[in-house]
């Protein structure tokens, strides 16, 4: 489980941080701002568990900007701490300075379940906790799309779902207060194979695209008001659908099909990774049993499961989340 955020020790400067992960998104495309602006915008899936944790420690006295990072490779946070470094000390009028950074966790890289973004928004804390600072969501938000370019909403920790724009780092709508309950079976796409979402292709949206995910983002909301499951699963197929346009899974066709035989809500992928998920309605009878029927059809397709899981806490939770290894 992730840690939970503590204060710095006054005077050690030293920092921890934490942030969680997504399982890909339900809603992705264009929409419009209240100004009528078109923005790229996202909903993701929430899953509890796997997350980054960082360690910071100030280095006063080193050049601004030189942040050490273990591992070597998470470029992205170290951008993401010297960023959060020159924020801090203007706020509290101590000198820039360099520091140590160092990054661990449990979430797979490269599948869309927001692996960097988690990595950033850990450091970024991690940074202000060293300064005995605690950011906004929205100053941390900046600070993430600064670093990578574009940001998932897990600096949001409310819990409410949002359409999210993420190269601008704002919230586009509050859909309300929770999403449906969902039984989610895990499965990766494309073999598992980590994506570099910088590869690839990036296509325009046309009129006829705009009003179509504005659609999906109106039947989103109806279905967030009403705790309408197999609305939300509708939507959630139709913009993994739309997203096949640029990543192609050969598999897309045989996971849908297989929802359609369990009887599920709909499927849903990362649009910027493999990872996808089958949606159930909890309350829907026998999901026991289309969960199971679920697991074994993916396995007779060649499509590896990963995690079973609930996006809701009750006391039965434990008798419907499992995990498969892949």
């Amino acid at each position: 489980m992730i840690p939970v955020l503590r204060p710095a020790a006054a005077g050690t400067g030293f920092g921890t941080g934490c942030a969680p992960c997504h399982h890909g998104e339900i809603l992705q495309g264009v929409f419009l701002d209240h100004d009528g602006r078109r923005c790229a915008g996202l909903v993701t899936l929430p899953m509890a568990g796997p997350g980054t944790r960082a360690e910071f420690t100030r280095r006063p006295g080193t050049p601004p900007g030189t942040v050490t990072v273990v591992p070597a490779d998470r470029t992205k946070a170290a951008r993401a701490a010297a960023l959060a470094i020159a924020a801090c000390a203007e706020r509290t009028g101590l000198p820039p300075c360099g520091g140590e950074l160092r990054l661990s966790g449990d979430i797979p890289v490269g599948l869309g379940m927001g692996s960097s973004t988690s990595d950033v928004i850990a450091a970024v804390r991690a940074v202000a906790d060293a300064y005995r600072l605690r950011m906004a969501p929205g100053t941390v938000a900046r600070l993430a799309v600064r670093a990578e370019r574009a940001s998932d909403p897990l600096m949001l920790d409310d819990g409410r779902p949002v359409l999210f724009a993420q190269r601008e780092g704002r919230v586009l709508e509050v859909l309300g207060p929770v999403l449906p309950p969902l039984v989610v079976v895990g499965c990766a796409l494309g073999g598992g194979a980590p994506v570099d979402t910088l590869s690839l292709p990036v296509s325009e949206a046309g009129e006829d695209d705009v009003r179509a995910y504005e659609r999906l983002r109106t039947r989103l909301r109806r279905a967030v008001a009403t705790g309408d499951a197999t609305l939300l699963g509708a939507v959630a197929t139709a913009s993994a659908r739309r997203g096949q346009r640029v990543l192609g899974h050969p598999e897309f066709d045989a996971l849908t099909a297989v929802a359609r035989r369990t009887g599920a809500a709909g499927v849903q992928i990362a649009h910027s990774g493999t990872v996808a998920g089958v949606l159930f309605d909890p309350a829907a009878p026998g999901v026991r049993y289309r969960v199971r029927s679920c697991l074994h059809a993916l396995d007779e397709h060649g499509i590896p499961t990963t995690r079973t899981f609930t996006t809701f806490t009750t006391s039965t939770t434990s008798t419907t989340s499992t995990t498969r290894n892949s």
